[in-house]
């Protein structure tokens, strides 16, 4: 299984509120264009790397996604040109990912009109799986994202429900920022949302026609993390 993808990417872009039911769920607007944030490298947890750390006072939520890993330099691209089909060629492969937010950090980041840099980018903040190749998923709106917590299912749902579709994403971010070869890109988490604490375990894995994608499959512990950090609202 390899990780090398993780290696070479400059940047981890991830897109929000790109599912109409994880909306609905959170009580969040519905975006107009697609926005995205950035996730450090730090945070980033591989298999078997270690548990999934909540820092002391959050309420840490689990979100699972398909990610792009790109494979070639994208700039300015024009959105009336830029077709699903060059979205796909501009895609070297796949990844299963899960965003963890400390969703109670990020409420009071929201209302204050601050950046969720703090809440999106502890360490182990951004589970990754090992890459997936284009052989195996040959249409990403035909991928299901399954995650449980100790056993029970929590998110099951397929990505054709994405608001923004990749080519629409990439056009957006490129019109911001250089996409740069290797950069990873979430693409917005189903309904199904949930919160998990210390002595929980999750596993997470992608299956397309009913058939689990061995190089997807995440299972994690979750460990409280140590250190100084305690949040507490003001």
């Amino acid at each position: 299984m390899s990780f090398s993808y993780v290696k070479n990417a400059g940047k981890f872009l991830c897109i929000g509120r790109n599912y109409l039911a994880h909306i609905k769920e959170l009580n969040n607007a519905k975006p107009s264009e697609p926005f995205f944030f950035l996730k450090p490298k730090s945070s980033v947890l591989l298999p078997k790397q270690g548990p999934v750390l909540v820092p002391r006072g959050t309420i840490v939520h689990h979100e699972v996604e398909l990610a792009c890993v790109v494979g070639k330099t994208l700039r300015d691209l024009d959105p009336a040109s830029f077709t699903p089909s060059d979205a796909l060629d501009a895609i070297k492969g796949y990844a299963l990912a899960i965003d963890m937010s400390a969703r109670n950090v990020q409420d009071e980041m929201k209302k204050k009109g601050l950046p969720w840099t703090i809440p999106k980018g502890f360490d182990t903040f951004l589970p990754l799986s090992g890459f997936i190749g284009k052989d195996q998923i040959a249409d990403p709106y035909n991928v299901e994202l399954n995650l449980t917590v100790n056993g029970q299912t929590r998110q099951k749902d397929m990505t054709n429900l994405m608001i923004f579709p990749i080519h629409r994403i990439l056009t957006t971010m490129s019109s911001i920022m250089t996409i740069e070869e290797g950069d990873v890109i979430l693409t917005g988490t189903p309904k199904g949302v949930g919160s998990i604490v210390p002595g929980d375990k999750i596993e997470a894995w992608a299956e397309v026609d009913g058939k689990r994608l061995p190089e997807s499959v995440l299972e994690l512990d979750v460990a409280e993390k140590p250190g100084p950090y305690f949040y507490q609202a003001k």
